[in-house]
């Protein structure tokens, strides 16, 4: 058979034919009288053994070493081709998700095109200053891939490039947010904590529902920073979380700040300092019993609940004073009785 006939037949063009027996990987079984190449029904099996291989991803050279080699490894050779389609799978999968992502910030032109790949370059950089100059740069405007923003605001260790990827988040709107609530529903209780820390910064509604579904979150993290952003917002449901962080001493200050702030409206003072009374008669133990195999002295809750009353209007809140000026630890009473004597002077 002549090469042009092979070359139909096998869909191997004559000039690669050519090429393959230059590199003496395919040797035609003979010649015509007038002197073309003849293939034999041999060589005709060989070209098909040769793409076979080729379709693998082997070289040239790693398919004449396949079929000319006896001592040739060939679990060796797969497992390396294994390995080579990896990394060539994740570098085009990258190059997929950055392609994707400068689509979605809908570039305007070539020079929003260039921005978007250097803000993206500087995201995944490994210094934290070119980090947070990237995301400082994302807030200011333009075109912005939020998605990656977001990918970094969950994954950045770094606490001050961290919050500069929760304010260009923040910036971003709606598109963030959406984003953002998926992290929330992450089975990794980290990304769920640095999820909730940027929902906290953006002061929607929208922010708002989702922070009160972060309030019956698993990990007691994220339930506590959903409650802090929420007592900001005078969000009733997180009373319960914040009273909670008061007895155990987390953050009770903060705590203690948010529950005043939710108490200005007068149908919440009262219950507020109803269920700061409820939690000083779950702490009656004396001034070193602790209230736990690990929690704080029942003494030292009862006194940051009383700090705590201190700032919650209200007749409830004054009876539980007056009844805790009364208590058999010094420093409860003595803090009682002061609060007490500020609030007859107002």
């Amino acid at each position: 058979m002549l090469i042009g006939d092979v070359a139909r037949r096998s869909g191997v063009s004559a000039r690669m034919l050519r090429h393959y027996e230059s590199l003496g990987l395919l040797r035609p079984a003979g010649r015509t009288g007038a002197g073309y190449r003849e293939y034999s029904g041999e060589d005709i099996r060989r070209i098909f053994h040769i793409e076979s291989l080729r379709s693998l991803g082997l070289s040239l050279r790693e398919v004449a070493r396949a079929l000319d080699d006896p001592g040739f490894e060939t679990a060796e050779l797969i497992g390396d081709l294994v390995r080579r389609t990896r990394e060539r799978i994740a570098a085009e999968t990258e190059l997929l998700t950055r392609l994707r992502r400068i689509g979605a910030a809908e570039p305007a032109g070539w020079e929003d095109v260039l921005q978007v790949v250097a803000l993206l370059h500087g995201l995944g950089s490994e210094s934290a200053g070119r980090r947070q100059r990237a995301a400082l740069s994302a807030g200011e405007g333009g075109a912005v891939p939020v998605e990656a923003l977001v990918e970094a605001a969950l994954s950045e260790t770094d606490p001050n490039v961290a919050g500069a990827l929760r304010w260009a988040v923040a910036q971003s709107g709606d598109a963030g947010l959406v984003r953002l609530a998926e992290g929330l529903g992450s089975p990794e209780a980290e990304v769920r904590r640095r999820a909730v820390r940027a929902i906290a910064e953006i002061p929607d509604r929208e922010a708002t529902a989702l922070l009160k579904d972060a309030l019956a979150d698993q990990d007691v993290v994220v339930r506590r920073r959903a409650a802090l952003a929420l007592g900001a917002r005078e969000v009733a449901e997180a009373v319960p979380t914040l009273i909670g962080m008061i007895v155990e001493e987390v953050n009770d200050v903060d705590a203690a700040d948010a529950l005043s702030v939710l108490a200005r409206d007068p149908s919440l003072a009262d219950r507020i300092a109803a269920g700061l009374v409820d939690r000083l008669g779950r702490s009656t133990l004396g001034p070193s019993g602790p209230s736990g195999p690990s929690g704080p002295s029942g003494s030292s809750a009862r006194l940051r609940l009383a700090q705590a009353l201190a700032d919650i209007p209200g007749d409830t809140a004054s009876r539980a004073l007056a009844d805790l000026a009364r208590d058999e630890d010094r420093a409860v009473a003595l803090t009682a009785a002061y609060v007490l004597g500020l609030r007859e002077v107002r």
